[in-house]
């Protein structure tokens, strides 16, 4: 499975952005599909997760209420909208699958990168 990232950008604080994970040589379904976020100086954060099939959504404390995660089995793409954007949400994101029924994530993406201002 490839997975395309896309959608980051420069935006304001409190401005929203979408980001899409588009997949290849696969699908999302049955699997286990998440976001990651890297910023400089710090550790990989799992922002957000979903689970076979719309199940089992978790989200990081640092973005609930504010980020949602969602797939669309049809398009092959999985999603991150991202509300309320506050500078410390400035990183690098990445997508992430893994093998059917997994709990592991096998597949990542490049990022993409979101940069919010002050």
């Amino acid at each position: 499975v490839q997975l395309q990232a896309s959608g980051g950008g420069l935006v304001q604080t409190g401005a929203s952005l979408r980001l899409s994970c588009a997949a290849s040589g696969g699908t999302f379904k049955s699997r286990l599909v998440g976001w990651f976020r890297q910023a400089i100086g710090k550790e990989r954060e799992n922002v957000a997760s979903i689970r076979w099939n719309n199940q089992n959504l978790q989200y990081a404390d640092s973005v609930k209420g504010r980020f949602t995660i969602s797939f669309d089995n049809a398009m092959n793409t999985a999603y991150l909208q991202m509300n309320n954007l506050k500078p410390e949400d400035t990183a690098l994101y990445y997508c992430a699958v893994g093998k059917q029924y997994s709990l592991q994530y096998s597949y990542w993406g490049q990022g993409t990168l979101v940069t919010v201002s002050s």
